[in-house]
């Protein structure tokens, strides 16, 4: 294991999830708003940046757990796969929109598919930054399969 490169990776990890929330946030607060371009109504514009990063707060408190768990698998285990960050955040946001209120009678509570949607977008902010390269402070010597000279292709003497 080295050491630089396990501190590299936890620095981008910390500042990958605190992102991720971030754009989550902006993400539920931009739908939730609606609003347009700065120069037409700033005041809606900041109250949807502020209520983002409010919201992004919330939601990183709310998904710290679950999340750092499967970072620690996906680390542990080199998971470096875009399909696994993005699912795996889709999968903790769904978890945490459900959680809180029970489903209604069509299925789904009413705004799952937008809280499911932020969770894909933050999976994959996260795994622009540091899932993408999980596992990479893990060492790379790994022992090579050992040859006999009977498995060698052919003889050092030229003879076949």
């Amino acid at each position: 294991m080295d050491g630089g490169k396990f501190l590299y990776q936890l620095l981008k990890v910390i500042l990958g999830f605190v992102l991720a929330v971030i754009a989550c946030g902006l993400f539920l607060a931009w739908g939730f708003f609606r609003a347009s371009h700065p120069n037409e109504d700033p005041v809606a514009f900041a109250a949807m940046i502020g209520t983002g990063l409010v919201g992004g707060s919330v939601v990183g408190a709310t998904a710290i757990l679950p999340a750092s768990v499967l970072i620690a698998i996906a680390e542990a285990a080199r998971l470096r796969s875009l399909v696994f960050h993005v699912g795996a955040a889709g999968a903790i946001a769904f978890g945490v929109w459900t959680l809180s209120d029970p489903a209604t009678a069509d299925g789904f509570r009413p705004g799952s598919t937008v809280a499911l949607a932020a969770g894909f977008l933050a999976g994959a902010i996260y795994w622009l930054i540091a899932g993408r390269s999980s596992g990479a402070w893990h060492s790379n010597s790994r022992p090579s399969p050992v040859k006999n000279k009977d498995q060698s292709s052919g003889s050092q003497d030229g003879s076949a």
